[in-house]
Order: C-alpha cells, then sequence, then structure tokens
C-alpha cells in the first residue's frame, strides 16, 4: 500500500511473534549491518511478498528472496539463520528474477521441520537493504498474521552528493579468491557493504564481466560469486588504498567463517596491510575466555641403536603396561564413585586397549625382530591408528586420539619422565591434539581453555572438556602450534575463533563477561536456599541428584531442598563381595544425616546388562541395555534386594526416607516389591512404610502411569533412558549421542501422559534425569505438571532462578502447544523464543 508521499505500508510476510533486530541470535542481522528491519519467527511455512514491486534477486540456495518496492525500497526477505549452509534443501522458490508480484503473492515455501532441525533458527527477516535512504517505523511488535501492518516506510531527506563525484587518486585494485561455504550470499555481502561505508571511495565487486558497487547489497549478491571463485575489487577516492586493503580483509574475515576452509591469500597491487590473526576451529566444548597461550611440548623418542636383550625388553614393556593398568583402574574408581558415567566409559575403553592382543602381540613382535619396547610400543599404536584413519569413518579416526594416549603414558613410564605439565593457572593450553589423560591432569592444574590443532567434536577430550565445562576448541590448523609462548589470545569456543592478537577492548569485554558469569552465580546462590516459587506462586522442588554422603551435604550448602536421587550403586562396584546390611544402613544413615531435615530419595541398586559387578556373574547379553537391569535383577538375585530393603527400614527417621524403583515397566513390578517391603516391615516391627516411588523411564511406564501412580505413592521421571529407549538411540554412541533429546515432543508427550496419569490419584510426579539440569526445559516441565527438579548440585542456585522468573499458568498453555511440533529442534527453538534465557 503506498502513500502519495512515497511512503510505503509493508504488510507481514510470515505469521509468528514479531522481534526487532537486537533481539535475532545473529551479529550481523542484529548489529544493522544489512540494514534497518524486523523479524518474525514463523507459524506458517509459505513466505509472502510485502508489498508490490519486483524480484531484483532470488538466493541461489532458495533461502532468499529481495524485492524492489515501486518507490525504490529494496526488501531482503530472508527465511533463517544459516540456511545458506542447506544448498537448498528444504526451501521451494515460487517466483523468478524480474517478475512482477503484488502484495501477498506467494514467494518461497519450506518444511518447516527440515530447516528448523538443520539450521541455527528459524527466526526470520525483513531488511530494507538501502535503509540510508528511508526511515523504518514499526506498525507492532506484537504476534502477526499475513498481510497485516508490520512496517512504516519513510523517504529520508537528500543530504546531497556523497563522494561519488570525487575523482581524487588513482584507482588501485586487488584479488582474492572466494572459499567460503556458499558463496558471497548475504551474510558476507553485509560485512562488505558495511566496510565500504566507512570510506568517502567508491568501490566495487568486479566478477565475470559484471560489477557491482559495494554499498549494495542486493548488486552484491547479484553478482552470483560462488565457492571458489576469484574476484576483484577496486577502489577510487581520497582513502582508495585504506578502503581496498579493509574490504580485502572484510572479504577474508567472511569466508574465514567457515571453519574449515582454507585461509584466503589477498593479491594486493598496491601496498598490503596484514589482518588482524584469528584462527578457526570447532567448537568441542563451550565458553569464552582469555588467557595466555602455554605450548604443551610433544614427547620425543631417542633414537633406536638396536642390539637388546629381548627377554628384558619384553619384561620392561610388561612392567609398564601394568603400571598404566593400575594408574587408569584408579582412574576409573573415582570416576564410578563421582558417579561420572562418561568419563568411566572411556577409561573403560582405555584399559580394554591395553589387553588388545593385536596391539600386544605386534609391539612384542617387534621386540623380538630387535626393536626397543619403546619403538616396539609406539609402532604397533600408530600401525592401528592408521588402520582407523584410513577406514573412512571419522568417528572411528577420532578413537585413534585414544590409542596415541595410551602410547603417551607408557611411553613416559618406559621412559622413566615424570608426566607434569607445568603450565600456569588461567592458561589456554595448546597441544597438536591433547588425550584424555592430558586433560585430567590440566584440569586440576586450573587452565582456562584448551584448543588443537587437530581433534574432533565428538572425541573422548571433547566429552570431558564439556563435563569439566572447560572451553575447547579443535581442528584450528597446524597455524596454532606456531604461536609464541605467553601471548594473551581469546578462545572463543562458541564462535569457533582463537584470536590471536585481542586488543585491550576485546580483553576488557571478555574480563567483563567472566565476571558477569561469576556474579551471576553468586546470586543465584545468594538465594539458593529461599523456595522456588513461580510468579504466580507455585512451589517447585528443586532437589539434588548425589552419590554419597559428602555429595549430600554439598548439595544442602548449595540451598537444595532434599535428595531427590541417592545412587547407590557406589556401595557396590569396585569390590569383592556386596556390602552387607549393616553397612547399607550406615550408608544411607550418612546420607540422611548429612541432608538436616531434607527428605531422601533412594533409589534401589540399578546394575546389570552393562553395569557388572564382579560377585553378580550374569550371562552375556547381545543387548544389555534392553537386558537384566534394574528391578529386573530382583528376578535372578532377590536377596540383594531384599538385603538392602532391610538396610532402608532401619533408617531414622524412617519418614525422611522415600524409596524408589528404577526399571519398572509392568504394574505385577511394583505390586510385587510393595507386597514384599510391607511383609518386612512387618518383620522389623514397623508400624507406617516409607513412601514408594516408580521411575518412568521406560515407555511402558510412561504409558501406564495412571496404573501404576494407583499403587505407588510418587513418580519420578529418569529422562535420560526414557529418552534413549523412545528415540531408538544409544545416548552413549558418539554418532547418535547428540540427537538423543528429551526435548523430543515424543518425550514431552510421555511426560505429559506420566503428569495426567498420576493427577487422577493425586501423586506428584518429579523429573531426576539430565532434562532437570536444562534451564532452557524448566518452563516445559512445569508447564506439563512436574513439581519436582532434581539437578546436578551446582546448579541448584540458577534453577531456582529460572523458576522464580516464570509464571506457572502461561507454562501450562505454551507448553502444550509444544507436543504438537515435529522435532526436538523445533521445541528448542520455540523455548528460546517462549522463554528466553538471560
Amino acid at each position: 500500500m503506498h502513500n502519495n508521499n512515497n511512503e510505503l505500508i509493508l504488510s507481514a510476510p510470515l505469521s509468528g511473534p514479531v522481534l526487532t533486530l537486537a533481539k535475532v541470535p545473529d551479529p550481523v542481522f542484529a548489529s544493522g549491518a544489512m540494514g534497518d528491519g524486523i523479524a518474525i519467527d514463523p507459524l506458517n511455512n509459505t513466505l509472502h511478498a510485502p508489498c508490490a514491486g519486483v524480484v531484483v534477486h532470488v538466493a541461489r540456495t532458495g533461502h532468499a528472496v529481495t524485492l524492489r518496492a515501486d518507490n525504490g525500497a529494496e526488501l531482503l526477505l530472508h527465511l533463517g539463520l544459516d540456511t545458506v549452509d542447506l544448498q537448498g534443501s528444504g526451501f521451494s522458490i515460487l517466483v523468478e528474477e524480474g517478475a512482477r508480484v503484488s502484495n501477498g503473492d506467494a514467494l518461497l515455501r519450506f518444511d518447516q521441520d527440515l530447516v528448523a532441525r538443520s539450521c541455527k533458527s528459524l527466526v526470520s527477516l525483513l531488511i530494507l537493504t538501502n535503509s540510508q535512504d528511508f526511515q523504518v517505523l514499526p506498525i507492532t511488535l506484537k504476534s502477526v498474521k499475513v498481510g497485516e501492518p508490520l512496517l512504516h516506510i519513510v523517504p529520508k531527506a537528500v543530504n546531497g552528493a556523497r563522494a561519488e563525484e570525487q575523482g581524487l587518486g588513482d584507482e588501485v585494485r586487488g584479488q582474492i579468491r572466494i572459499t567460503h561455504r556458499g558463496g558471497l550470499h548475504a551474510r558476507p555481502a553485509a560485512l562488505i557493504r558495511q566496510t565500504a561505508q566507512l570510506f568517502t571511495s567508491k568501490s566495487q565487486l568486479h566478477f565475470a564481466e559484471k560489477s557491482a558497487s559495494c554499498d549494495s547489497l542486493t548488486g552484491l549478491m547479484g553478482l552470483g560469486i560462488g565457492e571458489q571463485d576469484e574476484v576483484q575489487v577496486s577502489s577510487r577516492g581520497a582513502d582508495a588504498n585504506a578502503a581496498l586493503q579493509a574490504l580485502l580483509n572484510a572479504l577474508s574475515s567472511a569466508v574465514n567463517d567457515d571453519r574449515h576452509a582454507a585461509a584466503p591469500t589477498p593479491i594486493v597491487q598496491r601496498s598490503r596491510v596484514a589482518e588482524a590473526g584469528v584462527l578457526h576451529g570447532v567448537c568441542a566444548a563451550p565458553g569464552l575466555v582469555g588467557g595466555p597461550l602455554f605450548q604443551l611440548a610433544a614427547l620425543q623418542l631417542p633414537e633406536d641403536t638396536g642390539g637388546h636383550m629381548a627377554e628384558a625388553q619384553h619384561q620392561v614393556l610388561n612392567t609398564a603396561l601394568e603400571q598404566v593398568r593400575s594408574e587408569i583402574r584408579g582412574t576409573l574408581a573415582h570416576a564410578r564413585k563421582q558417579n561420572n558415567l562418561e568419563e568411566e566409559q572411556i577409561f573403560a575403553a582405555h584399559l580394554a586397549f591395553l589387553e588388545d592382543p593385536t596391539l600386544l602381540e605386534a609391539a612384542h613382535q617387534s621386540i623380538d625382530q630387535d626393536s626397543a619396547a619403546t619403538h616396539a610400543w609406539s609402532q604397533s599404536i600408530e600401525a592401528q591408528c592408521k588402520v582407523l584413519q584410513t577406514l573412512g569413518n571419522p568417528l572411528l579416526a577420532e578413537r585413534a586420539n585414544d590409542l596415541r594416549d595410551l602410547k603417551q603414558r607408557v611411553l613416559r613410564v618406559l621412559l622413566g619422565q615424570d608426566w607434569h605439565y607445568d603450565v600456569p593457572a588461567g592458561a589456554i593450553a595448546a597441544a597438536h591434539e591433547l588425550t584424555p589423560s592430558d586433560l585430567l591432569q590440566l584440569c586440576e592444574q586450573g587452565v582456562a581453555g584448551l584448543c588443537m590443532a587437530e581433534g574432533g567434536a565428538t572425541s573422548h577430550v571433547a566429552i570431558l572438556a564439556r563435563g569439566k565445562g572447560l572451553p575447547c576448541l579443535v581442528a584450528l590448523g597446524s597455524s596454532l602450534l606456531e604461536q609464541p609462548q605467553g601471548q594473551v589470545m581469546v578462545l572463543d569456543a562458541d564462535g569457533g575463533r582463537l584470536e590471536l592478537i585481542p586488543d585491550s577492548e576485546r580483553l576488557e569485554q571478555v574480563a567483563h563477561a567472566q565476571r558477569e558469569h561469576l556474579q551471576r552465580r553468586a546470586r543465584q546462590q545468594l538465594h539458593a536456599h529461599h523456595p522456588a516459587l513461580t510468579l504466580d506462586g507455585l512451589r517447585v522442588e528443586v532437589a539434588a541428584n548425589v552419590a554419597s554422603s559428602s555429595e549430600a551435604a554439598d548439595a544442602l550448602k548449595g540451598g537444595a531442598d532434599g535428595v531427590g536421587l541417592l545412587r547407590t550403586e557406589f556401595l557396590f562396584v569396585d569390590r569383592q563381595t556386596a556390602p552387607d546390611e549393616q553397612e547399607q544402613r550406615q550408608a544411607y544413615q550418612a546420607v540422611l544425616d548429612a541432608m538436616g531435615d531434607k527428605s531422601v530419595i533412594i533409589r534401589t541398586i540399578d546394575v546389570g546388562g552393562d553395569k557388572q559387578l564382579d560377585y553378580l556373574p550374569l550371562p552375556a547379553e547381545a543387548n544389555p541395555v534392553l537386558g537384566l537391569r534394574g528391578i529386573r535383577m530382583a528376578q535372578v538375585r532377590p536377596e540383594l534386594l531384599d538385603q538392602q530393603l532391610r538396610g532402608l527400614l532401619q533408617v531414622s527417621p524412617l519418614n525422611r526416607c522415600r524409596i524408589l524403583l528404577p526399571m519398572v515397566s509392568e504394574v505385577d513390578e511394583l505390586l510385587h516389591i510393595r507386597q514384599r517391603l510391607d511383609a518386612l516391615c512387618v518383620e522389623l516391627g514397623i508400624a507406617l512404610r516409607p513412601e514408594l516411588g516408580v521411575m518412568i523411564e521406560v515407555p511402558a511406564a510412561a504409558l501406564l502411569a495412571e496404573q501404576l501412580a494407583e499403587h505407588a505413592d510418587f513418580l519420578s521421571i529418569g529422562t535420560n533412558d526414557l529418552s534413549q529407549y523412545t528415540l531408538a538411540m544409544d545416548r552413549d554412541h558418539a554418532g547418535l549421542a547428540a540427537r538423543v533429546d528429551a526435548l523430543h515432543p515424543a518425550l514431552l508427550r510421555l511426560i505429559a501422559q506420566t503428569c495426567s496419569g498420576a493427577a487422577k490419584h493425586q501423586r506428584w510426579v518429579g523429573v531426576c534425569g539430565a532434562l532437570a539440569s536444562d534451564p532452557l526445559a524448566t518452563p516445559v516441565l512445569i508447564g506439563l505438571g512436574i513439581r519436582e527438579l532434581s539437578v546436578s548440585p551446582p546448579q541448584i542456585g540458577e534453577i531456582k532462578e529460572r523458576v522464580r522468573q516464570l509464571d506457572a499458568a502461561q507454562c501450562q498453555r505454551l507448553s502444550t502447544s509444544l507436543l504438537d511440533l515435529g522435532s526436538a529442534a523445533a521445541v528448542r527453538h520455540a523455548c528460546h523464543q517462549h522463554w528466553p534465557l538471560s
């Protein structure tokens, strides 16, 4: 719709909540680099024309269209963020360049579910790319439907000619090869335009006998520059040299956003200015830190001169191997006591490698052929690494790093070297590739972050770094190893960047972000002992998951409302006989004593299947995750559960002890244990048995929640196992772990059904799985009916603060709508929009 003075009213091209650009999770759009405009979080799957005009550009990958309105306003309609990476998948363009369209015409369609799963965000942009000529006035910031008035476009007064008439100085030119994935699409083009506008000189980009002004976003995109195309840049004016260098650097910055692209080499025909150094890598563990770089030197072997006594070398190698095995067993025992499953599995694999007959035989054969034990072991490992790396499977190739970890550990013993890095606290440790053992030692020394020339985001080091909360970048390239020792750098793992020469302003910015994080944690801790009440007065219990009395004491200090899950396996592992009734009673009593007057939920032993006990031999199972585990063990060894129940029934006061049964899948299992518990109460002279709860961790239990709640006193959802059983994905599978997301709508439907079934018998429902510790999920769980969250102890304050920011009635309304979405990514996207994380 037009007004007589060339003003223009733009209608909404999509339906959905409206956001200002500042709230768009992309620095290029949010900064206004592309121009002024508005964003919409789409609820429909078709993009419509916001006004009448001509289609002047259609993105090659189908994710964006640019219109020129009749008053000259150029409008970029960009669907989603980072959608260029989809290379057209999920998009159907409905118009051609040069076509005339009317207000409301359909421009493109997209597969909402596919795009939401595959890109950073579905948030879509309407940008006025020539906003230097127009003013953008929002009409509404509420939710809109397609066709409703959205923006008022008003021409700006003309301020006279810019420096285009200046004929000062000669033209200067440079050239560069574009290696950015997707070519010169909207985001890098916006950076070029923003850079060009800093200078009075006029600059152009030239490609395939076509040219475009660097001031024009649509002109730049219209050149159709693809990956690996070589382009020329020209500048003419008083500051042409400076403009040219800045543009070449801007192009380099844009292309380097691709973490795997080779750095372009600008060819400049005048003076050359070096780009400020940034190395790009892959985020293995998120975080932002600054600190001095500390290069870790690799272990070097002395030359093997031969002439060895084979028997002595065999003995030396065997002794070293046994020493390392003993060290790893100690690491395993510690991981089990801390209930650190990921760390336990990684080092259990290392122990298995050290007993691998292929490795050992190869090493001993080399010794028989007159190799020293050091070289024999090194060659044996490297041969196996080469096999893994030539299989064409990146996940298997990353496992080679575990073998190299073992190579280093055994060699250090063989060489008699003290395995110790003298790394200053607060440093950023750099290496060609770190090993899990390296990481544990570096954590103890207080490093601020990790970066590696190689490595992968699914490696065991990456898993451990995430668990330790240590920012980590991998695949930075060999340039990392050339950086000077002690140089202060910024490790921006979230952005995949290692900033080699940050200025004082950037360092202060990073320090400020870190201070804000610490202040936020301090503020959360200050209020952690207060109840978690929603804005409309609903009380949510925030308890802690613990595995010992010491952890329980820490949880109480941290503000826990109780223990929502005590894992009793810590009593049963790493020993030759089961703990007797008295030992168990003392251990459970210690946890109750550590929690003051708070209640403690104690889960009965959950072993079997993949968690074996030395004194409980069980037959090997083809699929142990689906085998004898949890409460099913009572069918095989009922005396173990009886002994545990006796120990539990003798704690005091008994009314603060609640018993939780794992892996229940039918009502009869619950009734059997309940009858046994009642019989033991009679036998011990106990008048009132403790509350008995059921873990909801298999889909059958969720679907039978109403029937289980009739006989149980409460239900507790274990989202970790429930996720893998529902999605048929092993949560420990390196290639699938990222997809085992408990915010999948199928999981949410099971949680909703569990809460609904429990409510019919006035039973409360809690969550003790990892989802309870995810602040993004807190409003969803509250909305679906969860009234207790049992979280990792360090997160008690954070989750309580999150609860206090929410309106429970709104959570209920919005959470119900999430059940109709098609993927976990779509749910997470909606959660970010409905309940942004501060």
